[in-house]
């Protein structure tokens, strides 16, 4: 085994796969990356774990004895901001939609390079880590029209009500409403808040605005917020 980055030492990623030969492969790839990793090959002790122990990172399959994926994802979203990559061999749309709707930052559809998922996981992790590093004495607000984006504390009020947004809700909210009038298209958010080119993606921006848009809009019939431009992409609007 080559020998460890030293400054990842501290970050734990937590893999829940029954497929022995699948979990050891990403194992040893991210731990040549300098994470620590723990394996848990059944639904209930990944749940176990990811509930009780501190992860930075949970790579998670779908089909698993006992709990299922779409569950433990459920379940640890009501607790937790960590993010979650989804690793499935269920190609179909609608698994990655109800994936990514239950909280996941990604999908990724097996067989993929171990590489690859290397690189998501560290892009989700640069990506989150400097997002809440350090905070600031004075809060960083946008305020439109009854939204009140606290970037600081990365909390989301709408009307005096606050409401609960994973990571990447989160982002993707913050991003269109620093950037109002622009019309963005779903690759160019996926690139944006995704840190990587789409490749096939576009589910992932279309259930992160309707997640949205059940959030902050009073009819997501008629959204007053964020503007579908069809056959271009969204922009938020003020």
């Amino acid at each position: 085994m080559k020998a460890k980055e030293n400054h990842r030492m501290s970050e734990k990623v937590l893999i829940v796969e029954d497929e022995e030969s699948i979990a050891e492969l990403e194992k040893d790839y991210l731990e040549l990356s300098g994470f620590e990793v723990t394996v848990a090959k059944d639904g209930e002790s990944g749940l176990n774990l990811a509930l009780s122990q501190n992860f930075n990172m949970i790579i998670l399959d779908l089909m698993l004895p006992g709990v299922d994926g779409f569950e433990i994802c459920r379940q640890v979203r009501e607790q937790k901001n960590t993010p979650i990559i989804i690793v499935s061999a269920r190609k179909e749309d609608i698994d990655k939609i109800r994936g990514l709707g239950l909280g996941a930052d990604d999908y990724m559809t097996k067989p993929f390079s171990p590489s690859e998922l290397v690189a998501r996981v560290k892009a989700h992790l640069a990506r989150y880590q400097s997002l809440t590093s350090g905070a600031r004495s004075n809060n960083d607000i946008i305020e439109i029209r009854g939204i009140k984006i606290d970037k600081t504390a990365r909390r989301v009020f709408v009307n005096g009500e606050e409401k609960a947004f994973t990571t990447k809700e989160f982002d993707l909210l913050t991003f269109l409403a620093q950037n109002p009038n622009h019309v963005y298209t779903k690759d160019e958010l996926f690139k944006e808040i995704w840190d990587m080119e789409s490749i096939g993606d576009i589910a992932t921006v279309t259930v992160h605005i309707k997640k949205i848009r059940e959030k902050i809009e009073a009819d997501t019939s008629n959204p007053q917020y964020i503007e579908t431009i069809w056959g271009v992409g969204y922009r938020f609007k003020i």
